[in-house]
């Protein structure tokens, strides 16, 4: 499961469109918001909870997340104790053996620059450590190294996955092409007139980034899903119906060509 900050929402309804298919989901790797709605569903099997949070949170409630430490400003905009405040009522503070499904998050070390894969300890301290985008929030010191968002390096961990035993990867990618985006200023050939704000510019940038290396990902899985959320802006997490809707459509799409492949037979 893929990062995108709101864009994630959308693998609430991938998740959905699996379970109602009855397509099983023996683990969970995942990077940034994939890391955390992974997490909230392999912590007890549920959707339901992140489904609500999803769907009530507005543009105010996001905004109170934002904790800004200026006595932090050298390392980092938001500390993200008011996140881990905001998730503690799903998550928990369960370790990650204790999830009913096993889980991995994928974040990435600042100082070696390469990628750490979370699979023991806190669940809560390893979806923090992955959804740390550089800059905006303090990087997370977890077992003596500085830990940011996992995005930097491997924003759709379908190899993780493989690597932790799965036989059929399911891939969920939720960063489309930039170029057929509205926030980038380019519909049809209309620019935008808008100036995008500074946390905005620094978003976008990592999905411009992140987007480059997607590509990749899709030789190490089996099945690629991929909702389309282009009229959805990175931090616009008050429209997360229309991105679980996104996800639900994509997932049910390719419910027929999974079956078959679960099967053993030839895709069409």
């Amino acid at each position: 499961m893929g990062s995108g900050a709101a864009l994630g929402l959308a693998h609430i309804g991938v998740i959905k469109a699996l379970r109602d298919a009855d397509i099983p989901i023996d683990m969970i790797a995942g990077t940034s918001m994939g890391a955390l709605v992974g997490a909230c569903y392999a912590a007890d099997g549920q959707i339901e909870d992140v489904e609500e949070l999803a769907l009530t949170t507005n543009l105010r409630k996001f905004t109170h997340l934002m904790d800004p430490k200026f006595t932090l400003i050298r390392v980092g905009f938001l500390s993200g104790n008011r996140v881990e405040k905001f998730l503690k009522p799903i998550i928990g503070d369960r370790d990650i053996s204790d999830c009913k499904i096993p889980y991995a998050a994928v974040a990435a070390d600042i100082h070696s620059a390469k990628q750490v894969v979370i699979t023991r300890g806190s669940l809560m301290k390893a979806v923090r450590a992955s959804i740390s985008i550089p800059v905006i929030f303090v990087p997370v010191n977890y077992e003596g190294r500085y830990l940011v968002d996992g995005g930097m390096l491997n924003p759709v961990p379908a190899d993780v996955v493989k690597s932790m035993g799965a036989t059929f990867v399911i891939a969920v990618n939720v960063l489309n092409n930039p170029r057929e985006r509205i926030h980038l200023g380019l519909t049809g050939n209309k620019k935008s007139t808008r100036t995008p704000g500074m946390m905005n510019t620094l978003i976008q940038s990592f999905y411009l980034m992140e987007y480059e290396m997607v590509r990749a990902s899709i030789l190490k899985a089996d099945i690629m899903i991929e909702p389309d959320v282009r009229n959805i802006e990175v931090y616009e997490f008050h429209r997360g119906q229309e991105a679980i809707e996104a996800g639900y459509k994509a997932a049910k799409a390719v419910i027929p060509e999974i079956n078959r492949l679960i099967k053993g037979e030839e895709p069409v």
